[in-house]
């Protein structure tokens, strides 16, 4: 039972850095002066989505 609930928090604690990714994302969008966009909205699309699944994953199981 222990590990279900560590497991849990796990997922919660990654659900918590793709909320923190998505917000530095968009921080940086806004106010960043980048030239290769595309590359940004690529790496942070997937850093963000990649907890988040997880995340979801272990929380469900």
């Amino acid at each position: 039972m222990h590990a279900r609930s560590m497991k849990k928090e796990f997922g919660k604690w990654l659900m918590d850095v793709a909320k923190y990714v998505t917000t530095a994302f968009l921080i940086s969008a806004f106010l960043g002066d980048i030239e290769e966009r595309w590359i940004m909205y690529i790496l942070g699309s997937v850093t963000a989505i990649a907890p988040l699944l997880v995340g979801l994953w272990l929380i469900k199981k």
